[in-house]
């Protein structure tokens, strides 16, 4: 079991989920007694929509699975405790941003270091700036954790549906980038402008149009980030024979 911080939530609870929709078994435990929060970042500049991305991703994971985030979630800063009430840290970004404070740097160290997890994404999906002090960052942060590109066969793509490599409003790069901290990935990076699959205005429609797949693209853009959402609470789990029936449950349905 990972370290944990801030108010306990139910072990129990959290144990019961993994297993209902994965095999799995390493927790990470956070936050509230009975709910999941998918909070947003703010460095400071703007995040470009990320509050409205979380609530979408939140509402998604609930249909989607057992887990029952809040579905109005929060938004949270590198150096206040709030940051410290969720497993999952939803940072989104379209513009270059100043250095982070050093009490940035080190509440970004701490929530990995205490089993946290952080999915930035890219909202220019190929723009240079914002991609430009992102790594700048995770690099005072962990210098000696680069960026590395994650393999297809990881774990994040069998979490909850089987996919074969990442998406999102645009197609993107063939892989998504991430930060191993011990035996988990505790950063993913997506230059896939992912949250953009999934915004929808006022009425319910969706926002942006997803190129070049259209709306099978987006799906697996939801399913990517529900994915991330479950692995984030569960971490990674035996490639045996045990999952196989689950594994082909999963995809002969469809879900």
């Amino acid at each position: 079991m990972r370290a944990v911080f801030g108010v306990r939530w139910g072990r129990l609870w959290v144990v019961l989920v993994c297993l209902s929709v994965l095999p799995v078994h390493r927790v990470a435990a956070f936050g509230d007694a009975t709910a999941v929060e998918i909070v947003s970042l703010d460095v400071g500049n703007g995040n470009d929509g990320a509050r409205r991305v979380a609530e979408r991703l939140a509402w998604e994971v609930r249909k989607r699975s057992s887990v029952e985030p809040i579905l109005e979630p929060g938004r949270a800063r590198l150096d206040r405790a709030s940051l410290f009430r969720s497993p999952f840290v939803y940072w989104r970004g379209s513009d270059e941003f100043p250095p982070l404070s050093e009490q940035a740097i080190e509440g970004l160290r701490k929530y990995v270091h205490r089993g946290g997890f952080i999915l930035i994404d890219d909202a220019t999906a190929g723009g240079e700036g914002f991609d430009r002090a992102v790594r700048r960052e995770l690099l005072r942060a962990f210098p000696a954790l680069p960026l590395q590109p994650i393999s297809s066969d990881h774990t994040i793509y069998r979490s909850f549906y089987l996919l074969r490599n990442p998406v999102g409003r645009v197609q993107g790069p063939g892989f998504l980038e991430g930060i191993t901290y011990g035996d988990r990935i505790a950063i993913v990076y997506s230059r896939h402008d992912l949250g953009g699959a999934f915004q929808r205005d006022k009425l319910g429609a969706w926002s942006q149009a997803v190129v070049p797949g259209g709306e099978p693209q987006r799906e697996r853009a939801i399913r990517l980030g529900v994915n991330l959402v479950l692995y984030a609470l569960c971490t990674d789990y035996k490639d045996d024979q045990v999952h196989a029936p689950f594994i082909m449950r999963r995809r002969g349905s469809g879900r």
